[in-house]
C-alpha cells in the first residue's frame, strides 16, 4: 500500500511538472515589441458608462467635451491613427442602396437629426443627415456639435479608400445573416493584403456567414469569444486550442487575464500560431459592459513590456503610456 501511495505521489509530481512546463510562460520566449493598440470608435466623444443598457442614447449623456471629434468619421479615425493607434474600429450597416454606412446606433434618432431604423435608408439619404445633432453634455440646454456633423457620416468604402493601408476591426450591428453575406462580398473583393489587415466582429448568425464566405478573415462572434475564453481556461493547460480560437479575434477582460494558461507569453505565442488577435480589454464583472484600457491605472495592471494588443476608449492616454 505505502509502495502504491509513493508511486501515485510521483506520478501526480510529474504531471504537475508538465503542465508546469507546457504553461509557464517564464520559460517562453519574450515577445519583443510594443503593444498593438486599438482605438474604439476613433476618438470620441466619452459619456456617463453608469448603467448602460443597449438602447441607451449615450449622445444625451455626453461627458464635458475635450475635443471636437465624432465619432465613425473619417476625420476620428485619421485622429486615432496619428494619436498612435495601430487598429481603429468602426460600426456598420447595410442601407436601402446597398452600401453599409460607418455608424454606430441602431436608429438615427439620438445622435442624428434624422429618424428610424439606420438599416432602412438609403446611404444618399443619412449623407444629409447632422450626425453631431443630439450629443448634449448640459441634459439638453446647448448642443455644441449641432450644425457641425453633417454630411459627415462615411460609408465603407470611403474608409477602405481613405486609409488603404491601417488595420480595421468592423463591427456588424445587427443578427441578420444576409448581412454577414453583403460584406463577405465586399471583403471577397479586396485584395488579400487588403483583407488580412481587417478583423470582424458582431452578431453570432452574419459572422457564421462571413467565416463560411469568406474564411481567411479574423472574425469574432459572441459565441466565438465566450467558447475561446471557457474553452481556453478549462483546458488551455493541454497546449490544445477551443477551435473558436482559431483565425479569429479574442477579448480577454484583464481580471481573467491570470488565469489564462501561459499567460502572457505562452499565451500570446499559442494565440499568434493560429491566426488570432488578442485584445485586452477593461475588468468584466457580470452581467455589464467592460471598459476599454483607459487609464493609467488599468494600464498598469497589464504585464510588464506586454506585447499583444489593447483596447482603449482613450488612445491619445495609453500611446503616451505604452511608448
Amino acid at each position: 500500500m505505502g509502495r502504491k501511495l509513493k508511486y501515485a505521489g510521483m506520478a501526480i509530481l510529474a504531471f504537475a511538472a508538465a503542465v508546469y512546463l507546457n504553461n509557464s510562460s517564464l520559460l517562453a520566449e519574450h515577445r519583443d515589441g510594443k503593444p498593438l493598440l486599438l482605438a474604439h470608435r476613433g476618438i470620441a466623444q466619452r459619456f456617463d458608462e453608469t448603467d448602460l443598457k443597449n438602447d441607451t442614447c449615450t449622445a444625451a449623456r455626453m461627458l464635458p467635451p475635450q475635443h471636437d471629434y465624432l465619432e465613425n468619421t473619417i476625420r476620428s479615425m485619421r485622429a486615432g491613427y496619428d494619436a498612435g493607434a495601430d487598429v481603429v474600429e468602426i460600426d456598420v450597416h447595410p442601407t436601402t442602396d446597398g452600401q453599409f454606412a460607418v455608424f454606430h446606433d441602431w436608429t438615427l434618432d439620438c445622435r442624428t437629426d434624422g429618424h428610424g431604423v439606420t438599416r432602412d435608408h438609403s446611404m444618399a439619404e443619412m449623407k444629409l443627415l447632422d450626425i453631431g445633432y443630439g450629443y448634449t453634455a448640459d441634459g439638453g440646454k446647448t448642443f455644441p456639435f449641432r450644425g457641425k456633423g453633417i454630411g459627415e457620416m462615411p460609408t465603407l468604402d470611403e474608409v477602405l479608400s481613405a486609409f488603404p493601408d491601417r488595420h480595421l476591426l468592423i463591427n456588424v450591428k445587427s443578427r441578420d445573416p444576409s448581412e454577414g453575406e453583403k460584406l463577405a462580398a465586399v471583403l471577397n473583393g479586396l485584395p488579400a493584403e487588403r483583407r488580412a489587415r481587417i478583423i470582424v466582429y458582431g452578431g453570432n448568425e452574419p459572422i457564421d456567414r462571413i467565416r463560411h464566405l469568406a474564411p481567411d478573415i479574423r472574425t469574432a462572434s459572441r459565441a466565438s469569444l465566450t467558447g475561446c475564453l471557457t474553452g481556453y481556461i478549462g483546458y488551455g493547460w493541454t497546449g490544445i486550442l477551443p477551435d473558436a480560437c482559431r483565425n479569429a479575434m479574442m477579448l480577454v477582460p484583464i481580471n481573467y487575464a491570470p488565469w489564462l494558461w501561459g499567460w502572457p507569453d505562452r499565451f500570446l505565442d499559442r494565440m499568434q500560431e493560429a491566426n488570432t488577435q488578442v485584445f485586452v480589454i477593461g475588468p468584466y464583472h457580470g452581467g455589464g459592459f467592460s471598459t476599454g484600457i483607459d487609464d493609467a491605472e488599468s494600464f498598469a495592471r497589464l504585464p510588464r513590456n506586454y506585447s499583444g494588443g489593447i483596447w482603449t476608449n482613450e488612445i491619445e492616454t495609453i500611446a503616451g503610456l505604452a511608448k
